[in-house]
């Protein structure tokens, strides 16, 4: 191949999208279970395909859309938004997708020169649109070691001393891929911090509906706060890409800056999947918990899978899809141990590495049904028996 010009610094200084890593992997080996990736393994409603149907028939599907996003979708939304999260004071901008929602935010509310706050374990993709957009003042936070939830100690401690203040506070939650779901308490404890602070705290709600044991999800809203959401795991629309900007409704300024970002990357979401959208709001969110209900018997598949590594090694579960697990010291490069569990036992799972954390992994217990769980839980505890036992033997 000949030479070519120079490629983007932000570009080659931007991590390797860990999903592109794994599916290289996966080529070279068959019938191998997927507790990798973040899916769930459920279609959109059938009352909403149905919803489709016609709508590749009329003209208006093949054109632009709104920026912001169809009418009938923003104003089920709005509903949804006050009688699910209780959050009264939002505008909305549909976006291709909860990572183009954070990407949008990231080019509307950070300048190189910023500094900005993830906790680690964080979610690769938030890491890698500050890496992409030129930001290099990452400052990463601890999680409580027991518990896997932000310290909000440190958070307070690094708003108040750092100059200039952070402009930006990421969390998800539940938590990808820590699998914890945040109390109410110490959400809204950030969410002051960062207000005093006059900080943006940017939280993305991907897996609202996914918690369990009694745990509840909870939003914050307030003039400094901007929620994401997503169609993709509730509603198995992944991709279909369809995601939502929910931000604070008297910050018009914030939404002409928002409109600049949104016709340059994308426009508009796909017209035929904001109306599969509509069909999926029309069902309800009953339709995505009775779902998330078969994924407690996975989740207790894994958990006693990961038991060859011990108890205390093994946090989260209590929301999302997610399963955090650390591995003994002298495995510290995760990602040989996840390259050798995927060749000799034919199970992948993601290398912690990717979200800042090295020696450990998450383990998804969403895009597999209970039968092929079983499969799954079977050849990851063979595997961790042998790891501890033998170590990585070929």
């Amino acid at each position: 191949m000949g030479s070519h010009p120079e490629l983007a610094f932000r570009a080659l200084h931007t991590d390797l999208p860990v999903m592109v890593k794994i599916r290289e992997l996966s080529k070279d080996v068959k019938d191998l279970m997927p507790l990798g990736q973040g899916a769930v393994y459920w279609q959109p409603p059938e009352q909403a395909l149905e919803k489709v149907k016609d709508k590749v028939w009329v003209p208006s599907t093949s054109q632009y859309g709104t920026h912001e996003g169809l009418i009938e979708l923003r104003e089920a939304l709005m509903k949804k938004l006050q009688h699910e999260n209780g959050l009264h004071k939002s505008s909305i901008m549909v976006t291709a997708g909860s990572n183009q929602g954070f990407l949008n935010l990231v080019l509307t509310l950070c300048d190189v020169k910023d500094s900005v706050v993830l906790f680690a374990p964080y979610f690769f993709n938030a890491y890698m649109s500050f890496q992409m957009t030129g930001i290099t003042n990452i400052l990463i936070g601890p999680s409580v070691s027991e518990t896997l939830l932000p310290d909000a100690d440190w958070l307070e401690r690094v708003l108040s001393e750092t100059k200039p203040t952070p402009k930006l506070v990421s969390i998800t939650n539940p938590g990808n891929p820590s699998g914890t779901c945040i109390p109410d308490p110490l959400l809204k404890r950030i969410s002051e911090i960062c207000r005093r602070a006059g900080t943006w705290l940017v939280m993305d709600n991907a897996y609202e509906y996914f918690t369990y044991d009694g745990l509840k999800h909870s939003c914050v809203e307030g003039n400094h706060v901007v929620n994401l959401f997503s169609f993709s795991k509730a509603y198995g629309m992944m991709g279909w890409r369809v995601g939502y900007i929910a931000y604070p409704a008297e910050a018009q300024s914030l939404r002409t800056q928002l409109l600049k970002v949104q016709d340059n990357v994308a426009i508009c979401a796909s017209m035929i999947s904001q109306s599969s959208a509509v069909g999926c709001l029309e069902v309800g969110s009953e339709w995505v918990r009775n779902r998330v209900k078969s994924l407690v018997r996975n989740r207790e598949l894994l958990l006693g899978a990961l038991s060859p590594i011990g108890e205390d090694a093994v946090k989260g579960g209590g929301g999302a899809i997610y399963i955090w697990a650390k591995l003994p010291e002298k495995f510290r490069d995760d990602f040989q141990v996840v390259c050798w569990l995927a060749k000799r036992h034919g199970v992948m799972l993601l290398p912690g590495s990717a979200c800042g954390l090295a020696g450990c992994v998450r383990v998804t217990y969403g895009a597999i049904r209970e039968t092929e769980c079983e499969v799954a839980a079977r050849r990851l505890k063979a595997g961790l028996e042998e790891l501890m036992r033998d170590g990585m033997v070929e």
